[in-house]
């Protein structure tokens, strides 16, 4: 693949990657949320076990929406793609907000690493991985 070619797919991960953040955010509805991973995703959660598979994670979402205060964000600050442009890596940076049982707002802000797959033209999370800084 070409340096353009792999610029151009660099950039289609990263606003994937942003809208998916936004969709997060805005705490869009939770097929429109896990759509973003992979069927066989693994995500790795700050201190928690690990959530595997789609059906876990939708269970994962829903449990983070019914948090007080939730709200999540995160942003790419390093795109990569490989040669031959089926996998991707990135790295940013993200916040979790919550509120905690007596009221305090919560504000935790962490590093964060996915890898991705492309199938069918469509780039999709397949590990999901983060950590407080």
């Amino acid at each position: 693949m070409d340096a353009t070619n792999t610029a151009d797919l660099e950039n289609e991960l990263r606003e994937r990657d942003a809208a998916w953040s936004r969709a997060a955010h805005d705490r869009a509805p939770v097929e429109e949320v896990t759509d973003y991973w992979t069927d066989d995703a693994v995500v790795l959660p700050a201190g928690m076990p690990p959530v595997s598979g789609k059906d876990a994670i939708r269970a994962y979402v829903e449990s983070s929406y019914a948090i007080p205060g939730f709200a999540i964000s995160w942003t790419a600050e390093r795109v990569e793609v490989s040669d031959d442009g089926t996998m991707g890596w990135i790295l940013g940076t993200n916040l979790v907000e919550l509120t905690a049982e007596d009221g305090t707002e919560i504000r935790q802000e962490g590093r964060v690493v996915t890898t991705w797959r492309r199938d069918s033209g469509t780039w999709r999370c397949t590990i999901d991985i983060w950590n407080s800084q």
